[in-house]
């Protein structure tokens, strides 16, 4: 008895070096969190939504104790793997969560940028947030539009950082800007990369609709693969009729300015949270295919999605009864 004791108090207290992963939540992109719209769209004329499109997360259960790794191990949707594959040697949990959130912030970005090319709608450059100690801090404020740089007319992201080609670090440029409809101009000094390339502005740019504004809210959630699914969601609330012709669709996927969805990890607990949670579609990145079609929980269709484009094109097929490309055999 004193031996049953000793085993079970020292596996309760000891950790091991492994991190369990199983299905996490997951939140409808058309829908509300607490009361929030994961998606707002203001300023532009939208369209009623039904159904789901819902993204999906993986849990992460950290600080894994030897007798809970035996209970992890036991459970047939939960998998260990070595912590270092989730949180890299000589990073800190808080440097790993600052990371997530960045690539959050950047997936939204994309998000919104794939999903206006894809609508072809026109566009403008924002400041979405400015970086502490920096030149453009007391310069600029976050929301303001960015009209040109050093001359240089933008409307994207990408379209700022090219008018930055050339300078350098301590190169003064000039900034139109807008702000509660008012146009003026600022003149900053660039601060250093971290590359040691160009100079920096010291903004992280966004873009809007040039008419309106696009707001994408989800709490504490990181990392990028809920691009597909964000993007998916603007198109649907800024266009007629239902995406998902009212159909639980879930999916899952990173997405570029380009609207090119790449390939995520964790698609087998992803998919049986989506199934769980009701979903009877699953938009799956084409890079992800294989290993989803040896994963892919009963009931749950996937279907194959390497662009927004495609995405979009494959739920309109399943609305009028077409086939649409899978990952299955």
């Amino acid at each position: 008895m004193l031996l049953v004791v000793v085993v079970v108090g020292v596996g309760t207290v000891v950790r091991v070096p492994f991190v369990a992963l199983g299905p996490g939540p997951t939140y409808d992109t058309l829908g509300a969190v607490d009361g929030t719209p994961v998606v707002a769209v203001e300023g532009t004329p939208t369209f009623p939504t039904a159904g789901h499109l819902n993204m999906t997360t993986v849990a992460v259960s950290d600080g894994v104790t030897a007798l809970s790794a035996l209970g992890f191990w036991l459970a047939p949707d939960r998998r260990l793997v070595p912590r270092d594959t989730v949180y890299p040697p000589g990073q800190t949990t808080e440097q790993v969560d600052e990371q997530n959130t960045a690539q959050f912030a950047a997936s939204e970005t994309n998000a919104e940028l794939a999903a206006m090319a894809e609508l072809a709608l026109p566009t403008r450059a924002t400041v979405a947030e400015i970086v502490s100690g920096s030149a453009a801090e007391g310069a600029l404020r976050e929301g303001d539009t960015i009209v040109s740089v050093r001359g240089v007319p933008v409307a994207t992201p990408d379209q700022v950082a090219a008018a930055l080609n050339g300078t350098a670090p301590g190169d003064p440029v000039n900034v139109v800007y807008e702000r509660a409809g008012a146009r003026a101009e600022a003149r900053i000094v660039l601060g250093p990369s971290p590359d040691g390339g160009r100079g920096m502005l010291g903004v992280r740019p966004g873009v809007e609709p040039a008419t309106g504004d696009i707001t994408i809210s989800l709490g504490d959630v990181g990392g990028p693969s809920a691009g597909l699914m964000f993007a998916l969601a603007v198109v649907d609330k800024l266009t007629p009729g239902e995406l998902n012709g009212g159909r639980f669709v879930a999916g899952t996927g990173t997405i570029d300015a380009a609207g090119t969805v790449g390939p995520i990890g964790g698609i087998p607990f992803k998919m049986l949270a989506a199934r769980d949670a009701g979903a009877t579609v699953f938009l799956v990145p084409d890079a992800n295919c294989t290993e989803a079609a040896a994963n892919a929980p009963d009931e749950l269709q996937l279907v194959r999605v390497p662009t927004l484009d495609s995405a979009v094109a494959s739920l309109e097929a399943l609305n009028a009864g077409a086939p649409v490309p899978s990952c299955g055999p």
